[in-house]
């Protein structure tokens, strides 16, 4: 009879091989050549400000530094108290001919993000937009990049990998490693590997004319993954292709404590389940081997189980080792021997709570998050419960 700490070990042995094929894609997509436009066309950079992000200035300069024209960079702020708002003026004094300032107008939705988008991309000039958080550095040839693949009238959408980069602070590291082992590798992955598209908001271009096609931002501004969403639609309603770019966007993560790590995962599993559904994220714990190794040896101690645990946890640290040093370049810190198991212990933790957890606190509200990641007011959600059903919904958290 088979026993379930056997089962487990398969597990881990197919995770282990999913990123195998993962690390392939990764070789083959940095491989493909440069993409060059036959003519350079307008472009509206659309950059979402809240509070100051590690760098911030130094962040807005390589946007402000690119190797294109014409284009114009977008800063927008939800109003004048926003510690973001004199940083963005100052920034746009130093470069008056390429950035504006621009202030939110309305609150259609329940996503601060894209409430800053919506009034964003009606102060945008050019009809080729792209959304980049304001805590990202890209190459100097990223716009071209993206203006070569939006000649392609079959492409609706590009997004790019993503390398964290910066880490001062042990969080800041496990936040780093993750989004180059999982995050970014794991956008190509699912495109080479199995041709799903992962579309993540640290970058993603798109016209003008089909977001509108798509009702706007303002169709997306009561959901959480508002990226993830967009791309469907793309591929659904548009019937055109999501292009992932060679160069990865560089997030920076420089002053994260673990805490930090795990209250971002935590409010990003619970987002993760209700965008993909039940089933399909409980399966989803087999991309995080160590820990499905730590449980068959839980299930069943022995030393060959221990050492089970052993190699699954050097296979994935080589991986993220790898995956990290191909998305930014460089030698991995020392200290990734141990962010990397501390990250995966984590992760797992968060997952977990993802399971059953359906509310979350952010930037001072408290949500509930529906199927499709839509949003609402925990207490909306409660008084519709009691209208439904005569009884008072027991808070998730």
């Amino acid at each position: 009879m088979i026993h379930v700490s056997q089962l487990l070990f398969v597990g881990c042995a197919f995770g282990l091989v999913l990123y195998g094929l993962q690390l392939v894609a990764l070789v083959l997509h940095r491989r493909a050549p440069a993409r060059a436009p036959r003519l350079r066309r307008g472009i509206s950079i659309l950059k979402p400000l809240c509070g100051l992000d590690d760098d911030l200035v130094a962040n807005l300069e390589c946007f402000a530094a690119l190797d294109y024209a014409p284009y114009e960079l977008l800063l927008g702020v939800r109003d004048r108290h926003d510690a973001a708002h004199p940083v963005a003026v100052a920034f746009a004094r130093r470069f008056p001919r390429r950035v504006r300032v621009v202030l939110q107008r309305g609150t259609p939705g329940l996503n601060p993000k894209v409430n800053q988008l919506a009034t964003l991309a009606r102060a945008a000039r050019h009809e080729l937009i792209v959304v980049s958080d304001s805590n990202v550095r890209v190459a100097p040839g990223y716009l071209d990049e993206i203006a070569a693949h939006l000649e392609d009238p079959r492409v609706g959408l590009v997004t790019h990998p993503i390398a964290g980069i910066g880490e001062r602070r042990f969080g800041s590291l496990m936040d780093n490693l993750h989004l180059c082992a999982s995050v970014g590798a794991g956008m190509i992955g699912a495109k080479r590997v199995v041709g799903k598209d992962i579309v993540v908001g640290k970058s993603m271009a798109l016209r003008k004319t089909d977001l509108a096609a798509l009702g706007g931002f303002e169709a997306f501004a009561d959901v959480l993954a508002e990226d993830y969403l967009l791309g469907k639609k793309v591929s659904a309603t548009l019937d055109k292709r999501v292009v992932v770019g060679k160069a990865a966007v560089r997030n920076v993560s420089e002053r994260r404590d673990a805490r930090d790590f795990y209250r971002r995962y935590r409010r990003w599993s619970v987002m993760h389940c209700q965008c993909i559904g039940g089933p399909v994220y409980a399966a989803q714990a087999l991309l995080n081997p160590t820990m499905v190794a730590v449980a068959g040896w839980l299930a069943h101690p022995s030393l060959i189980t221990l050492g089970g645990v052993g190699v699954a946890a050097a296979l994935k640290l080589a991986y993220d080792g790898a995956a990290l040093t191909m998305l930014r370049g460089g030698r991995p810190p020392l200290a990734t021997v141990v962010a990397s198991p501390a990250k995966d212990a984590l992760l797992a933790c968060a997952w977990a709570v993802g399971l059953w957890r359906r509310e979350i606190d952010w930037r001072g509200n408290r949500l509930r998050v529906l199927p499709g990641t839509r949003l609402q007011p925990v207490r909306d959600f409660a008084n519709s419960s009691h209208a439904a059903d005569g009884s008072t919904l027991k808070s998730a958290a």
